[in-house]
């Protein structure tokens, strides 16, 4: 089964994009109707500058795209600090966490895992974990956390940006889970 690619939990690479300019990243071609679970990692994220803290982030489409939802979710994280902070993130109901505060010379890099995207009579869930790194002091962050988007339908797209401003680099690659 592995030599043939259908051994359950093995990864299927649906998309990779790599962004140098202002930007969000829209994955439009999730295989939907194929995967139940869909792996997400990104590396490397860097966003325009903004003033203060920016949030990482993930929102839902379920027109291809062409429109995301703004609503519906509940999303919180633990963000911990280097220096021993803990701190619950608000929960957000306009889109899903993908890390925690961040500022615009900061770099990020996690993983998110989304379930039922493709079933239109379940909600949608994720988790993910990520770290932050400042090296003009060596700060580092990690968070960890999850979402559900609160609406039984089917979601076949997902973009990823930051919260008032654009993401200004990064990888992000897109899986599909495969499942027996």
């Amino acid at each position: 089964l592995e030599k043939q690619g259908k051994f359950g939990g093995s990864l299927e690479l649906i998309e990779e994009q790599t962004i140098s300019t202002d930007t969000t990243i829209d994955f439009t071609s999730i295989k939907e109707n194929k995967y139940d679970v869909h792996y997400l990692t990104f590396e490397n994220m860097s966003m325009t500058s903004a003033s203060g803290q920016q949030i990482p982030y993930y929102r839902l489409s379920n027109d291809n795209g062409s429109t995301f939802e703004s609503t519906n979710y509940e999303s919180t994280a633990q963000f911990n600090t280097t220096s021993g902070t803990a701190t619950k993130l608000t929960t957000r109901t306009t889109y899903g966490h993908l890390c925690g505060n961040q500022q615009s010379s900061f770099k990020w890099s996690g993983y998110a895992y989304f379930y039922n995207l493709g079933n239109s009579s379940k909600y949608s869930f994720s988790t993910f974990q990520s770290v932050g790194f400042y090296s003009g002091d060596s700060s580092q962050s990690m968070t960890f956390g999850g979402s559900v988007y609160a609406v039984a339908e089917t979601i076949n797209a997902i973009r990823l940006s930051v919260d008032t401003t654009t993401l200004a680099g990064g990888t992000a690659k897109l899986y599909g889970v495969k499942q027996l």
